[in-house]
């Protein structure tokens, strides 16, 4: 006797499971991290104003260079939830495997680069000359935690295509408690200054590749698959990452590009509009938890051949997008009043973001589908897409934002000029998702 079809609306209700079930403990894995480098300001900015501020050079310096790889998360998601949808759990952890050891790789030549070339890095992010020798401490300490950051990329990728976002968030967390224990004994206990700071995060992002690695080397015993270095999957999870690596690029360009507009438009809108661009990428981080969900679910419907329901779950997906988008647009007009005065007592950039922030927050419907849509098409392998739509997005955003001073619109034209671009991802993506060329099922893209 044969099971009669899901009805429609029981469909949507496995879909919903399955997308909260994933994005809940993905969003808190999300908010995690960016709190290691909130946990080292707190402990430093007692140190004094230079400490501080060459922790301020030497935290972009490294978060420039970690984001730049998150493709090792990306792309290993995809490719994993692909052969988890297959069936075949030993060729997903084998994949897995060839990721992990793509970031080592990856993490020993960035820490070749960084250590002879910090001070000129340091250098060129415009340190002063009393903060430029603590930057430079904490630079070449943290860089030797490099290659754990990357591992924790992959392996994240791999826990996810398994379809585990919970381990993420515990060992995320557990990160996070040891960080701030071990920066504070480091720092004070220790005596060890802004060194303590930059060697409790190398110790505590060490402590965090290790918990993963002990998870996917179980999982590769219980499964049979490999854990010695293959050159062909090393090569092929590389050249899948390409794709997403200029996807990143263009995107990071876009925000400094759009810093550098903001700074010339005068002190009161670049300090407003790093306010502004903290709560984007806040409110950024809840829709790309849902994305997360996307690539896991999109890749297994696909891995197991079943295109129609990779076509719903993308379809009930963006709904998500739209409906928590249209919610958090509301908390950031409601909120506006109470969440400035956190940040700035100062009515001339509190006067400068309010407009602003009435675009970001119409913006979020728009923001909710382009993550969506961008978590489905990583889901589904569809890299080249991917770097070929933010191309041409910023193609479009970079002239635009540059007439910004020109016509003398201010930071609320700018974050207009940020909500188009947007609006542009949000076309290429919707007219990829609308084609169905991304649907190409199977084990692997």
């Amino acid at each position: 006797m044969t099971q009669a079809p899901a009805t429609p609306k029981a469909a949507r209700r496995q879909h919903d499971r399955e997308i909260v079930a994933l994005a809940v403990p993905a969003f808190g894995a999300l908010v995690a991290e960016p709190l290691f480098v909130m946990v080292d300001s707190a402990i430093v900015g007692h140190l004094g104003t230079a400490q501080l501020a060459g922790l301020g050079v030497a935290s972009a310096l490294l978060m420039t260079a970690v984001s730049v790889f998150v493709f090792l998360a990306y792309a290993t998601t995809a490719a994993v939830a692909r052969r988890v949808g297959a069936g075949d759990l030993q060729a997903a952890i084998r994949q897995g495997m060839d990721g992990i050891w793509l970031a080592l790789l990856l993490g020993a030549a960035v820490i070749a680069v960084v250590l002879p070339t910090a001070p000129f890095l340091v250098e060129l992010f415009g340190a002063s000359d009393t903060a430029a020798p603590y930057a430079t401490t904490y630079l070449r300490i943290s860089a030797l935690g490099i290659p754990a950051m990357l591992v924790v990329l992959a392996a994240t990728g791999v826990l996810r295509g398994m379809q585990d976002t919970k381990t993420p968030l515990y060992v995320a967390v557990a990160g996070f408690v040891a960080n701030a224990a071990l920066n504070a004994g480091l720092v004070y206990g220790a005596d060890l200054g802004i060194a303590g700071s930059a060697w409790g995060t190398v110790i505590a992002q060490c402590g965090m590749a290790a918990a993963y690695l002990v998870v996917v080397i179980r999982g590769a015993r219980e499964h049979g698959a490999s854990l010695r270095p293959d050159v062909a999957g090393i090569r092929a999870s590389a050249q899948a990452g390409v794709p997403l690596l200029v996807r990143t690029l263009s995107l990071r360009a876009i925000l400094m590009i759009a810093t550098a507009v903001a700074a010339r438009l005068g002190d009161a809108d670049i300090a407003a509009h790093q306010i502004i661009l903290s709560l984007w990428s806040l409110l950024a981080f809840a829709l790309d938890a849902i994305a997360i969900a996307g690539q896991a679910i999109i890749g297994r419907y696909l891995g197991a051949n079943d295109a129609e329901g990779a076509r719903a779950a993308c379809r009930r997906m963006v709904e998500w997008g739209i409906a928590a988008g249209v919610a958090l647009g509301l908390l950031v007009v409601i909120s506006r009043p109470a969440f400035l005065p956190l940040f700035t007592s100062d009515s001339s950039v509190t006067d400068t973001a309010l407009p602003a922030l009435v675009i970001v927050a119409l913006s979020q419907p728009i923001c909710g589908v382009v993550f969506v849509l961008d978590g489905v098409l990583m889901g589904a392998g569809d890299g080249p897409y991917l770097a070929w739509a933010m191309v041409v997005t910023l193609a479009v955003f970079t002239p635009i934002a540059l007439l910004v001073p020109v016509l003398g619109g201010g930071l609320t034209a700018l974050w207009g000029a940020m909500t188009l671009m947007m609006a542009v991802r949000m076309l290429t993506l919707w007219l990829r998702a609308r084609s169905g060329r991304w649907v190409v099922t199977g084990a692997t893209h």
